[in-house]
Order: structure tokens, then C-alpha cells, then sequence
């Protein structure tokens, strides 16, 4: 899956799911083998209603509005780099490490695998040294890093006016094309959607490659090297995921009961303890539907499409406006402000790495490399007083995301065609095609996704009000309009607040609760994560005695101490601007 944004799904027992220009799903039953090749979703819920003209009317309407007034929308009390490591996150579920075997021989092991859910960093890894080399130095086991390219502003500015090494995605460089040439050399290109997320992949390389070193020089044999590597580098994201990124985006409380009790509702860990078949077609039964059944540890996970089309999805309200990017780019630097269009255009997938040219040509003539001048600085993405650093934090502060709510920031209405994996064919008309809140409201419809009050029921959490949804809490205001000219009639309000699309009722949800994901968002986000990491080849959850070695102690593992970690010692290495 190399796309932002999904068009088809296949939902195991159901079908595949596609998008038509006219924004109607078609359902079509795979072959056995089309089957094994498609990355396999599930439905935790009920099925929805499909979307009629009515629904799409409601969800244009509700879409505008969620991408308007943003002026009112509050900072959270969550460093802005958590937005795009949500993001990276997001892609290291979702891709298809199988897809470049197509056409060739790959076991049926490799392919069920392969489409699954696991977080398991195949993004960062890809099929590994023995079979993608490319992302590989020549050792087999540290991973390639590129150099960003020296530009004259600002003018005399001896980092900015020099190239860099180690502080861009490596870049193809090769093509006969500038596309080609500016294509990042990494496993998942969504990686380089924009600057944010291609500079967090960054850091986990650096991550990867000081984990290597440390192995090295505790003598670990070279045989042994990379396996052990990504071990140790997995097993502390995941770390970082339970104890750090998890707790400020979920109810505390969903989370440890999850990662204590275990899952409730979906795909519930096996009560037997032997492996009669009977007893397991039994269990399987009890469940209605494939991912509410009993699964055993080593089963190929799947994907629920509540989290994939609507729970996971939270992180795009978190997305800001502007950031104060680095030294050369903030309100009160020499370049302004670091405005979100610009993160898009700085990148080698949405983008074209230049100040200047159509963002929507990426043969667009420019710069072929990240300008040194656009090197993020870390410290004002990320609080180092986490890892007891104080001297780590600008004096003009961090950039905090967005709080979780129904409101988008007004970027996010019109995003630049790359973003959607290309500059692809869009159903409907373009305008609204490339507001996200509106194609994250339309994919609801496509999939046939429950509504909002439908999870509640099921997942065993008290429903909204339905003044609760139309009135929120500081996030969008529902338009009303007698005629339904202007916004919805009161009959469409009516329907919209008892049958809320479940994307919308999870952001209503976190806003109500002051910006943390509860409820039936919380539910499902905590098990598909418990999950992906049971599921994973290396997994915490798994291995429970398992503890970092990477951090101040043997219970502390952060995004800090990640980012501390792999500078390897070089502090300035976190902000080479200054």
C-alpha cells in the first residue's frame, strides 16, 4: 500500500470494497489468490448503512464546517512531533511488504504476513538487507542516509548555505525525470508525504544505526548484528508507544486495563489451553463477526476498518496550521513561520523540494534534495524535559498539536494531490475530493462503516447525547438552514445526531473529554494497538519481562530518549541550525 489515502479494502468474509468516481462502493468477492494478495481488513462492528445522496449532501456540509473555524481550536498539552509520529506509526500498520514480490514466488506464509497489521517497523525495514539492499550501506545492517543541499538563505549562514550530511532522506538521484531523481530511497514513500514525517523517519534510521553501534561495541558477533538490531530497536518503539505516545492521546485508564487484562472485543485472545480444532471452531462461532472471534498469539492479525477508515484517523485534528519549524523558519526568523503548505512542499511525494514550481507537477523544475535551511529542529517538536533536559527546550518554546476535536485546520481542506499517493484520478468533484474531512467521511460510506451510537452499544460505553453532538465543546458547529441551502435542515440535523458517522463521533467524543480519545475512539485505538504488537514478530507483549536498555531505567523509554539516542552523544545534532 503505497497510498495515503485507501480507495479499496478487503474485508475478510465480506469482500473488496472500491471506490467509483460517483463515490459508490462496488463489493466483489477475490479469488483465493487476489485474496492472499490484498492486505486484509476486518469489521469489529455492525455493517452500516451505505451512503445515499442524502448522507453525501450531510457529510459535504459537515465537512466544510470541520475545515473553517479553525480560530477558535486550543492547543493540547501534546508536543507537536506526536502528530507525525502518529502518522509514521500509521504507515508502519498499514503497508504491504509483500507488494513488490507480485509477479514473483512468495509462499503463502510470506503473503499472509506480509498484508497484516504488525508494529513491527517493516516501513523503516522493508524486506530487510538480504532482499532490499538498497536501503542498506554496504555492511548489510546500518540503513543509508542522504545529505541535504546547501542554499543561499539565510545569506552568510554557514549550515544553510552548505550541504549536510545525514540530515535528509537518502534520494534516488537517478531517473530521467526530477520525480525520479527526487524519490526517496526508503520502503513506504508515504514517508515523505511531507517534511515532518520524512524527518522522523530520518531519526529512527539515526535510531537504528546507534543501536547497531552500541551491539558493536559490546561485541556482538557481525553474524548476529542486524537480527539483534532490530530486535532492540522494535521492542523500544513499542516501549515508546505503550508508555509514552499511547497515555497522551487515549484515556490512561483504557490503556492499562488493555495492556493488563487484555482485549475485550476484538480479536480476543484464545480461553483454552489446548488446541483442540472443535473447541476452537466453537470459540470462533461464539463471536459475531471475523474480528470479535477467539484468536491464538501467533495468528496473522487484521485490520478493523473502524480503526483504519475512522479511530486512527484522530491525528489529523492535531495537525497545526504553522510550526515554529527552526531557527530560520519561525514568526520571528528571516523566513517566517513554517506554514503547513510548505511541510507538503518539501517533501518528494506531495511536493518538490523547492520554494518555487507547481506542488502538483512533480516533474516541476527545482531542488532535488531537502534545503539545508528546512532541517527540522527537534527540541521544538518534541519537550526534553521528559528526559530531564531543560537545557533542551528554545526559549521561545515548542510548537503543541492541536487539541483531538471535530476541527481541521484550513490546509487540510485543499491538500496538495500528492498526498493522496500520486496525483491520481479523484472521484467526484475536486474541490471537496481534496478536503480530507470530507473523503474521511465519504470512506465511511464506502466501507459501510457503523455509526458512532452503533460502536457505543456494541463496545459497552455510554452513547453521546445527541446535543452533544451537534453542540460539541469549542469544535464544529453544525450548519442549520431551513431550506438545506446553507447547511442542514433540521430533519438532516436530527438524523446526523442519532446516526453520526463514527470518524465524527470519535473526535466529538475526545473533544467533550477535553482532547484525549475515550469511549468507543479509545476502545478501539488501545486493542488494535495491544494487537499489532502481539501479532508482530518481536513484541512486548509477547515477551512481558522484556525492558528497555536505552533509557535513564529499566521501566523509562520515551520519544526523547529515541531522539537522544540516536544523535549518538551529538546534541547538536537534534537542531544543526542552532
Amino acid at each position: 500500500m503505497k497510498r495515503h489515502g485507501r480507495d479499496n479494502f478487503y474485508i475478510v468474509g465480506e469482500g473488496v470494497y472500491t471506490a467509483r468516481r460517483d463515490e459508490v462502493s462496488v463489493r466483489q468477492d477475490p479469488t483465493t489468490v487476489a485474496a492472499l494478495r490484498k492486505f486484509r481488513f476486518s469489521r469489529l462492528g455492525p455493517l452500516g448503512e451505505p451512503a445515499d445522496d442524502t448522507q453525501r449532501q450531510i457529510n459535504e456540509d459537515v465537512a466544510v464546517a470541520m475545515t473553517t473555524d479553525v480560530a477558535a481550536d486550543p492547543d493540547s498539552d501534546i508536543p507537536a512531533g506526536f502528530t507525525y509520529l502518529g502518522q509514521f506509526v500509521d504507515h508502519d500498520l498499514t503497508l504491504d511488504k509483500t507488494a513488490v514480490h507480485l509477479g514473483q514466488d512468495v509462499t503463502v506464509a510470506e503473503l499472509l504476513q506480509g498484508r497484516s497489521p504488525a508494529l513491527d517497523l517493516d516501513s523503516l525495514y522493508g524486506l530487510g538487507p538480504g532482499r532490499e539492499s538498497r536501503f542498506y550501506e554496504p555492511d548489510g545492517v546500518r540503513l543509508r542516509l542522504g545529505a541535504t543541499i546547501g542554499v543561499n538563505f539565510p545569506p552568510g549562514d554557514s549550515v544553510a548555505n552548505s550541504d549536510q550530511q545525514g540530515f535528509d532522506l537518502l534520494r534516488s538521484g537517478q531517473g530521467s525525470t526530477p520525480a525520479e531523481r527526487r524519490a526517496a530511497v526508503i520502503p513506504d514513500l508515504r514517508n515523505d508525504e511531507n517534511l515532518a514525517v520524512a524527518q522522523t523517519h530520518l531519526m529512527f534510521i539515526k535510531f537504528h544505526n546507534a543501536v547497531v553501534a552500541k551491539l558493536v561495541g559490546d561485541g556482538t558477533p557481525s553474524s548476529l548484528l542486524f537480527a539483534e538490531a532490530r530486535e532492540s530497536v522494535v521492542k523500544h518503539y513499542q516501549w515508546m508507544l505503550r508508555h509514552d505516545f499511547l497515555p497522551r492521546i487515549v484515556d490512561e485508564a483504557i490503556v492499562d486495563d488493555v495492556f493488563t487484562n487484555g482485549r475485550r472485543f476484538f480479536e480476543i485472545p484464545m480461553p483454552y489451553q489446548d488446541d483442540d480444532p472443535d473447541l476452537y471452531r466453537k470459540a470462533y462461532l461464539k463471536r459475531p463477526g471475523p474480528s470479535r472471534c477467539y484468536v491464538r498469539p501467533g495468528d496473522t492479525p487484521t485490520m478493523p476498518v473502524e480503526f483504519s477508515v475512522a479511530a486512527f484517523r484522530f491525528g489529523h485534528s492535531m495537525v497545526r496550521e504553522s510550526y515554529e519549524w527552526n531557527r530560520v523558519f519561525r514568526t520571528a526568523g528571516p523566513g517566517g513561520p513554517g506554514l503547513l503548505d510548505l511541510l507538503f512542499r518539501f517533501s518528494g511525494t506531495s511536493g518538490n523540494l523547492s520554494p518555487t514550481g507547481d506542488i502538483n507537477d512533480p516533474n516541476s523544475p527545482g531542488l532535488e534534495r531537502l534545503p539545508s535551511n528546512w532541517i527540522a529542529d527537534f527540541r521544538r517538536l518534541f519537550d526534553f524535559r521528559d528526559a530531564d533536559r531543560p537545557d533542551l527546550v528554545p526559549a521561545d518554546g515548542i510548537n503543541m498539536a492541536k487539541r483531538i476535536d471535530t476541527l481541521l485546520v484550513d490546509p487540510l481542506g485543499k491538500l496538495p494531490l500528492g498526498a493522496f499517493g500520486g496525483r491520481p484520478e479523484l472521484p467526484g468533484a475536486v474541490d471537496r475530493a481534496l478536503n480530507l474531512a470530507f473523503r474521511n467521511l465519504t470512506r465511511a460510506g464506502m466501507v459501510r462503516l457503523a455509526t458512532g451510537q452503533q460502536m457505543a452499544g456494541l463496545l459497552e460505553v455510554e452513547v453521546l447525547k445527541p446535543e452533544d453532538i451537534i453542540n460539541g465543546s469549542g469544535g464544529a458547529v453544525i450548519p442549520t438552514s431551513p431550506d438545506g441551502q446553507a447547511g442542514l435542515t433540521e430533519g438532516q440535523k436530527a438524523f446526523f445526531a442519532e446516526h453520526t458517522p463514527l470518524w465524527f463521533y470519535i473526535l466529538r467524543e475526545a473533544e467533550l473529554a477535553g482532547g484525549k480519545l475515550t469511549g468507543v475512539g479509545g476502545r478501539i485505538v488501545a486493542e488494535v494497538f495491544h494487537r499489532a504488537m502481539e501479532g508482530s514478530t518481536h513484541s512486548i507483549v509477547r515477551d512481558p519481562s522484556w525492558r528497555p536498555t536505552f533509557g535513564p531505567d529499566p521501566d523509562t523509554f520515551r520519544m526523547v530518549h529515541l531522539l537522544l539516542t540516536a544523535v549518538q552523544g551529538v546534541e547538536s545534532s537534534l537542531f544543526p541550525l542552532g
